[in-house]
């Protein structure tokens, strides 16, 4: 590892060479792995590789004139402070905004690197062709428009945009939002039935981490195994099972956590104010992502919610009845209603 303070003209000549090649390589993988999804993107930035290569052999030519023709191999990561770009595969995997976002940042990159690779030459013809290609760079990002102002109108542009917006909402915006919704709807009964049945908060509280927990996992391993997501492009299996594992935890812990309160009324009030916002937050994402109208996300979401407190009522009343020495027919009704009422929530809020 060097310091760039220490590279001669010799060691800036190389490392630029190895930069340009390793700039190529990665906008003609960009160009060659967004061909299928995206084919007028991938038709920018093969153009633009096809620029970084002609960097490169002008490069060459001069330090072929200046030492010779053995060019040592000096890369990015052998320079202490130098910028290294991440793998293509790696960048894609974060969608076309990301790639979008990381040839900016290489362009800028790439003109401050010649900006100050310009005082380590003496020599007038390498000085011209530095500050050329700083210029060079600093005109990418300019080039670039113009080349997607040429391959890609804007009715191309929105469609490709639209496309991974679709793939966001398949991907994780879906898995996220049944494993909130199960979480909000699959612990709700256990939590308060637990409260009132015992009276003290942190029963309840150990009741809700549990039944969260227990909820994430079997949700998390479900979302996973359904499918590969090869055919019905729904994305990797391990991400959106993460996603859904995750968003169901929230969901259960979000109105379990207010029962680390001491009192019990305030602990109770508190889980049911969560408990509207989670529902609240449930019909929100419906319709920023799902496009359903707020006029008919938010009546289904309530809805649902207050037949799940139906659900947690008929739960606290039969454990109630329990200790009151309720006849067994009459808490197995109730029990029965209870798991009738919590199908038909989930149900409810599914199909909104």
């Amino acid at each position: 590892m060097r310091d760039f303070s220490d590279c001669d003209e010799r060691d800036v000549l190389a490392l630029a060479i190895s930069s340009e090649e390793e700039d190529s390589r990665i906008y003609a993988d960009f160009a060659a792995g967004l061909r299928e999804r995206y084919p007028d993107t991938a038709t920018v930035f093969a153009a633009m590789a096809a620029q970084e290569d002609g960097h490169r052999r002008a490069l060459i030519e001069q330090y072929r004139r200046r030492f010779g023709e053995h060019i040592p191999y000096i890369a990015r990561r052998h320079v202490r402070g130098a910028p290294v770009p991440p793998e293509a595969a790696s960048v894609m995997r974060r969608g076309i905004a990301a790639v979008r976002e990381q040839v900016a940042r290489m362009e800028a990159a790439s003109a401050r690197f010649y900006q100050e690779a310009i005082p380590r030459s003496t020599e007038a013809g390498t000085r011209k062709l530095l500050g050329d290609l700083a210029a060079a760079e600093r005109q990418h990002e300019r080039i670039g428009r113009e080349l997607a102002a040429e391959a890609l109108p804007a009715a191309a542009l929105a469609r490709e945009d639209e496309a991974e917006r679709r793939r966001f909402v398949l991907q994780v915006v879906q898995p996220g939002l049944v494993g909130l919704m199960d979480g909000s709807v699959s612990t709700l009964a256990p939590v308060f039935a637990a409260a009132f049945a015992t009276g003290r908060p942190w029963d309840a509280f150990l009741v809700g981490m549990a039944a969260s927990v227990g909820a994430g996992i079997s949700m998390g391993f479900a979302e996973a195994l359904a499918d590969d997501g090869r055919l019905s492009g729904r994305g990797a299996p391990l991400l959106r099972g993460l996603v859904c594992g995750l968003m169901t935890m929230a969901g259960g812990v979000g109105h379990t956590l207010p029962f680390l309160i001491g009192d019990f009324r305030l602990a109770v009030a508190v889980s049911a104010t969560v408990v509207v916002v989670e529902l609240g937050l449930i019909a929100w994402i419906q319709w920023r992502f799902m496009e359903t109208p707020p006029l008919t996300a938010a009546p289904d979401v309530v809805l649902g919610g207050a037949r799940v407190g139906g659900v947690a009522g008929g739960l606290i009343a039969w454990t109630l009845g329990r200790f009151l020495a309720t006849p067994p027919p009459a808490a197995a009704a109730k029990v029965v209603l209870g798991g009738a009422l919590v199908l038909a929530a989930g149900v409810l809020i599914g199909g909104g």
